[in-house]
């Protein structure tokens, strides 16, 4: 594990690309706990006039690694998924899944680890998901994490990144619930627009 925190942080050197590469492989089927946030919030600490470029590459490289994992689980099924966790996380994580959908990706992806994050995405492949659709959850919430993290260290330097790697899961968890809470204000509003239109 240490290998690959020291290969992630190596990757991290090259600038947007390296960021990319860090994102993509920590999406993918590999895990570099929290490398790209703290390599987003240092570049940005260095370069207050790229957080955008950064936050796009680290999104991009995200959203590129989830699918990855998306195909696993379009192309191998639920017997797949069986494999690669227990039984009682899959029948939860499908639980789960079948309430809300892709806000619990997007949710998801806002937390740091040890989130149950990769299991959703191999259960959107699973149920077929749109690709367009599903992209756009990963982005929005991949997107938002980094771009809030680097908004704070534009704000208040060091100590926003002092600040944050001690309090990363609660900073986060405060996102997710206001991200939660909007989207489900959203599917009870959608629905009730729609008895109205029908009545």
């Amino acid at each position: 594990m240490n290998h690959l925190l020291s290969f992630g942080r190596w990757l991290g050197t090259f600038g947007g690309p390296g960021l990319f590469a860090v994102a993509f492989l920590d999406s993918s089927f590999l895990s570099l706990p929290e490398v790209n946030d703290i390599l987003v919030m240092t570049f940005v600490m260095q370069h207050k006039d790229r957080l955008v470029y950064y936050v796009l590459m680290s999104t991009l490289g995200s959203v590129a690694g989830c699918f990855l994992v998306y195909l696993a689980g379009l192309k191998g099924g639920e017997a797949f998924l069986r494999r690669r966790f227990s039984a009682g996380r899959v029948e939860r994580g499908m639980h789960t899944f079948r309430r809300y959908g892709l806000l619990a990706i997007l949710v998801l992806a806002l937390l740091p680890p040890p989130a149950p994050f990769k299991i959703f995405i191999l259960l959107a492949g699973v149920a077929r998901v749109r690709l367009g659709t599903f992209a756009l959850a990963i982005t929005i919430g991949r997107g938002l994490r980094y771009f809030v993290e680097g908004l704070l260290v534009v704000w208040y330097g060091d100590m926003a990144i002092e600040y944050l790697r001690h309090n990363a899961k609660p900073v986060a968890l405060v996102m997710a619930g206001l991200v939660l809470l909007g989207g489900v204000l959203y599917i009870l509003w959608s629905r009730r627009s729609s008895v109205d239109s029908t009545a």
